[in-house]
């Protein structure tokens, strides 16, 4: 009987949060239907966002103003840096199924592998492109292997990952399958049972467990914890405080279920819902839409699906199934001498970090790296038009790798779209001193490429916007669902004050656990050439010593970093520096290194111990800036396998190394950082909270360069009137 009834809660569970499972939605269902293709398309159960399951979906992906779609088949490369194509990828899958004819494997990643970069300068439009290589990272027999395929010759050269601790990212594929683990065990169901859920009801969500020693060693593991989803979309807000289920990725096996919250209740499902139609109250929208419009189309242009040219900037971007977007070949046009000048060979999200500051046993392990543990590009989905991204957005597709190697579709992945709000590019008023009134302005106008990554609970829009003056500016938002924390307070004035919460309460029984975010980009900068030095202009007090009724001023210091360490920076409020990279082999007409800085924002620091384990792992938060001597496999700044790491291939230790960095080919990486005190502002749905940085243009071009920008005239622009009065 017993095993009876288990079947037919697994049959109910599986209906009633399939669709609610954050890793489902993210895995095509469609091969039987075409093996060579698995299609994501945006009504696709299997590719709707958690947060996105209300009602019909708009049929946009046949709209040629508003997408790129076509049949990717047909795709062939264009660029050295052009993703793989469908039939590259099924070369490659033919490959790697006859290296494991005889054994189960798993393939984590199947991506290209870029050519050297010397290579990629060199080629021109209109060259042969060089051999085109792919690099595979899959799991056969327990272990984990690297390789690349030569998809024309089907060669393969695999290499050593011996010396490297942890494992590669989880696949949807494991992800889908483990969430069923925990209801194979009669004590787990009757845990459920006995906390007053039935089991139909319960979802587990698999958390990656860190690395906290020897005794989690041998074992790819993964930590579930369960929620009750009845009465309410927003399961995240119910969880089943306390249990806690261990199970090995690579078997299924569950090895220990821990159970030690018993006496706290589950929160209840009223006013957790988020979506629209569960509000009873009154719906709140300005009466008049806002929209931006472009009746005659966009100012820029995607040339052979990949290269993207608006205003002065070109750039090639592409989705990347770890890092989410690539921006490459980043270049400029100078109006002053004509030519285009490189900025940033390549920039990426290297790597996230979000650790929770709750030391108990259910809790403790929750310190996420969720690029290279999850995959930053393959937790993002179909962008919602109109709302994700404006009206006058484009869209892009990804084409990622099933755990069999089998590519698929991820359809509308990336939107990109130009953007004015109103400001000013420039401006000046100048009174009759000179015989008149003089008054010049000019709009600034933007592009921005924007992808949104769900990671379970939580939602990241990574926005590269680029404008016409040369400035880059890369935004982080967080928005989403704080994971919380069950507890039996209803009220702060239930808790004895040495009592620590580790959060805030935020509602009956639900306590928000404060957490931080730091996002580290990868930014191989290339001002005019690979060899750059960095420059830390130091600003600093100086004193008159009676040379002026002044006391003191500000007096700047430039230092050039000779070795890594000397490019460790630390960030501080009152020891305040600017930070360039300059090119010091090309100056401009009045003897400047032509150079960029970065403009730091989201300067949050780790507060963790530095020998803590996760801050070990994630070491790359012990500054906020680094620059490290360009090395093509230095590329994921939480280490090449990050899933249970141990630290020893990080951004600090490639640093620590301490090579020299001054007048060679360097990568700069910044980290922005958010301390997140959650209030309740925060339940049931996170608010958008958002910051960014800046890589701006510092004596790169002679003067201004949108001097010669024309100002907006009236008559130049659309008339858009509203409905009832067309």
């Amino acid at each position: 009987m017993e095993g009876k009834s288990f079947v037919g809660c697994l049959f109910f569970i599986f209906s009633a949060v399939l669709l609610l499972i954050f890793t489902v939605y993210h895995v095509p269902n469609e091969l039987s239907r075409k093996p060579e293709l698995l299609e994501c398309t945006t009504n696709s159960p299997w590719c709707i966002s958690k947060n996105r399951i209300l009602g019909k979906k708009p049929n946009f992906i046949h709209d040629p103003t508003t997408a790129l779609r076509h049949d990717h088949t047909t795709d062939v490369p264009h660029h050295p840096l052009d993703p793989l194509t469908i039939k590259e990828m099924n070369n490659v899958q033919k490959v790697i199924k006859s290296l494991y004819k005889d054994t189960v494997y798993s393939v984590h990643s199947l991506v290209l592998e870029e050519p050297d970069k010397e290579v990629v300068l060199k080629w021109k439009k209109g060259d042969d492109l060089p051999p085109r290589k792919a690099s595979v990272t899959a799991r056969a027999s327990g272990k984990s292997y690297i390789f690349t395929v030569d998809i024309e010759t089907g060669e393969v050269v695999q290499q050593d990952t011996s010396h490297i601790s942890g494992y590669p990212y989880v696949t949807l594929e494991d992800m889908q399958t483990v969430i069923w683990a925990p209801f194979s065990r009669s004590d787990f169901n009757r845990s459920i049972i006995a906390r007053g859920v039935d089991p139909k009801n319960a979802a587990c969500l698999p958390f990656s467990s860190g690395w906290f020693g020897e005794a989690e060693e041998g074992r790819r593991i993964v930590k579930l914890e369960c929620f009750n989803t009845e009465g309410t979309a927003n399961f995240y807000m119910r969880p089943i405080e306390g249990i806690i289920v261990i199970v090995d990725l690579d078997t299924n096996e569950v090895i220990e279920i821990v159970d030690k919250g018993k006496h706290i209740p589950i929160p209840k499902a009223a006013g957790t819902d988020y979506r629209l139609s569960a509000e009873n109250s009154p719906v709140f929208k300005l009466p008049n839409p806002i929209s931006m419009e472009q009746p005659n189309g966009p100012n820029f242009v995607i040339e052979d699906r990949h290269l993207v040219k608006w205003a002065n900037w070109e750039f090639h971007l592409k989705a990347d199934p770890r890092a989410g977007v690539i921006i490459s070949r980043a270049r400029v046009h100078d109006s002053e001498t004509g030519k285009m000048r490189n900025v940033m060979y390549k920039g990426f999200s290297s790597e996230l970090f979000v650790p929770y500051m709750d030391p108990e046993e259910a809790w403790y392990f929750k310190s996420y790296m969720d690029a290279g543990e999850y995959g930053f590009g393959l937790q993002s989905l179909a962008l919602e038009p109109l709302n994700d991204c404006p009206r006058n957005a484009q869209y892009m597709d990804a084409i990622f790798s099933a755990a069999d190697g089998t590519p698929y579709v991820r359809s509308n992945m990336i939107c990109l779209f130009e953007r004015y709000s109103g400001d000013v590019a420039w401006r000046h008023t100048e009174s009759p001193i000179v015989g008149k009134e003089i008054r010049e302005a000019r709009p600034k106008v933007s592009l921005v490429a924007r992808m949104v990554a769900s990671l379970a609970n939580y939602d990241y829009v990574i926005d590269w916007e680029f404008h016409a003056d040369g400035l880059i500016h890369v935004k982080v938002s967080l928005t989403g669902i704080v994971i919380v924390k069950g507890t039996s307070y209803v009220n702060m004035n239930q808790v004895n004050g040495e009592e620590e919460l580790y959060g805030t309460l935020l509602s009956e029984n639900i306590i928000g656990v404060v957490h931080d975010h730091y996002v580290n980009f990868y930014l191989d900068m290339d001002i005019d050439g690979i060899d750059n030095s960095f420059v830390n202009v130091h600003l600093q007090r100086e004193y008159t010593n009676g040379k002026s009724p002044r006391k003191s001023y500000m007096k700047v210091n430039k230092e050039v970093a000779k070795t890594e360490k000397e490019a460790q920076i630390k960030l501080s409020l009152y020891n305040p520096s600017e930070f360039h990279v300059v090119n010091p082999n090309k100056k401009t007409k009045v003897g400047n290194p032509v150079g960029y800085k970065v403009v730091p924002a989201g300067t949050a620091a780790s507060l963790l111990d530095p020998e803590d384990p996760p801050q070990k792992r994630s070491a790359f938060t012990n500054n906020q800036i680094w620059v490290t001597q360009y090395n093509k496999s230095e590329q994921w700044s939480g280490g090449l396998f990050a899933y249970q790491s141990h630290g020893e291939d990080t951004l600090q230790v490639w640093s620590d190394r301490d090579r020299p960095i001054e007048n060679r080919d360097i990568v700069l990486w910044y980290t922005l950082g958010f301390h997140h005190v959650p209030c309740q502002e925060d339940f049931p749905m996170m608010p958008v909270v958002s910051s960014g940085f800046d890589l701006k243009p510092v004596n790169f071009f002679e003067r201004n360069p949108v001097l010669r920008v024309a100002p907006y005239v009236e008559k130049e622009l659309p008339v858009c009137k509203a409905a009832a009065s067309a």
